[in-house]
């Protein structure tokens, strides 16, 4: 009887250590999909940036930084410039992100990817390069923010990335109307637009 009893016990608590291992595997497996699924949020979540740095052309001597951050599906520029007379002046996202010439002609045209007629940024046709105008102040300095779904860093949809393109500033102001690029002059700065994060 004894032997019984003690065959039950020793039964019971192995089947009870089993089961405390199973739950404990159980809990540790939860945990580790847990923290799958948060990193995984977190990468769909993930900041990108883009900077630019600008380079004077075409005798000028303008310089300057464009940041980009992309954040839940929404890039948004951010424009310092230097050394830039007062005024308004034209500033576009052009096609190559190459500065080597003197003049910024090597950026090539305007970044259309949607094949449509320049105009003003929101209008019924507009290149998605087509930032628009910056105003420089007495103090030779210029900034201007925008903000756009209409632009990714490093996306899936490749014909909205702005990364190995390039930022122009033209020497007079974009008329919204002419075509292709809205006669806005000497291309007076470039810079590549490059992925940072």
């Amino acid at each position: 009887m004894m032997k019984a009893i003690f065959f039950l016990s020793a039964t019971m608590l192995i089947l009870g250590s089993a089961c405390n291992s199973n739950n404990a595997k159980n809990e540790h497996d939860g945990h580790n999909m847990d923290t799958v699924n948060n990193e995984e949020v977190s990468e769909n979540e993930a900041i990108k940036t883009a900077t630019v740095q600008i380079q004077a052309k075409s005798g000028s001597r303008v310089n300057g930084d464009v940041t980009f951050i992309e954040s839940n599906g929404v890039v948004t520029m951010t424009v310092n410039l230097k050394n830039i007379a007062p005024g308004k002046h034209a500033i576009h996202i052009h096609e190559i992100g190459d500065c080597s010439s003197e003049d910024g002609k090597s950026a090539g045209g305007h970044w259309n990817p949607t094949n449509v007629a320049h105009g003003k940024w929101d209008s019924g046709s507009f290149h998605l390069g087509d930032i628009g105008n910056i105003v420089a102040g007495k103090d030779s300095t210029a900034t201007f923010t925008r903000e756009t779904n209409l632009w990714n860093i490093d996306g899936s949809d490749k014909s909205r990335n702005i990364i190995g393109k390039a930022i122009i500033v033209h020497e007079g102001e974009d008329d919204f109307t002419t075509q292709p690029s809205g006669k806005a002059g000497a291309r007076i700065a470039c810079g590549e637009i490059v992925r940072t994060q």
